[in-house]
């Protein structure tokens, strides 16, 4: 059970609530660095120095964003990632050291929204989180437990699937939440709001926050693979999100299918 533990301010009809970050590292030096600087920049957080202390912390607190290192004894942090996922949704940033990009690839694959090669500058990481926090849901305590939609709140089907991009979820037959990462919600989010139009990746890099490079294209990639075998009947012959060869993607969405 995770009890949430947030800091918040009142402001307007919402409680604005601090993002609350868990740094998960087992470099003593490094893991308070990062924590004192993400501190000092307005945020809540914690540390621990493996993946068995990050367990035993998170069943009495609930976190925004992880920032978690791949290679700690014991556990690693792309099990303690995928065991997250599992449990809350949260964002990931993993931490490789330099030159392993097949950590990198497996934690993109895994559902990781970002990650930094150590060693890194605490600007950074700043950066990064960041940029992460601004593409999960804000954190916000309503004060009254009654759910309300305004009139403007986004939505969008396609096929027998149904997209809130206010709320960030996807439903389908029979109302059927589909299970589906930050990440992967984000992808989702631009080709559906940029419908019938060829993408780059270079186009969905920036579109995601990604700075393009080899790296950025490759996630978006294989954030694009996850996301077809959620949505696709047929992955290998997708119907919605096709593949245009030598120069991107494109979402198909007939004419009338929207909000």
């Amino acid at each position: 059970m995770f009890i949430p533990n947030l800091l918040s301010t009142e402001s307007g009809s919402e409680s604005i609530v601090r993002a609350r970050i868990v740094i998960v590292e087992d470099e003593p030096d490094l893991r308070d660095a990062v924590a004192e600087y993400l501190g000092a920049s307005g945020y809540d957080v914690a540390t621990a120095e493996s993946a068995s202390a990050a367990r035993t912390l998170l069943e009495t607190q609930s976190f925004h964003l992880a920032i978690l290192d791949i290679a700690m004894p014991g556990e690693d942090g792309l099990s303690l990632g995928r065991w997250l996922r599992s449990k809350m949704p949260i964002g990931i940033i993993y931490a490789t050291a330099a030159g392993t990009a097949l950590d990198r690839i497996v934690g993109l694959e895994l559902g990781a929204d970002d990650y930094i090669v150590k060693p890194y500058e605490l600007r950074e990481v700043l950066a990064r989180v960041r940029s992460v926090l601004r593409r999960v849901p804000q954190p916000t305590e309503p004060r009254s437990a009654k759910a309300e939609v305004t009139a403007n709140r986004r939505y969008m089907s396609f096929g027998p699937f149904h997209a809130d991009l206010d709320g960030r979820f996807v439903t389908g037959t029979n109302g059927t939440v589909i299970d589906m990462a930050k990440s992967e919600f984000d992808v989702l989010e631009v080709f559906l709001t940029r419908a019938n139009r060829l993408l780059t990746r270079a186009a969905i890099s920036e579109a995601i926050g990604f700075v393009e490079d080899p790296e950025s294209s490759r996630a978006v990639d294989i954030r694009i693979m996850r996301l077809r075998k959620k949505i696709e009947a047929d992955p290998a012959n997708p119907k919605f999100l096709r593949t245009v060869r030598g120069e991107g993607y494109i979402f198909s969405l007939p004419t009338g299918e929207s909000n």
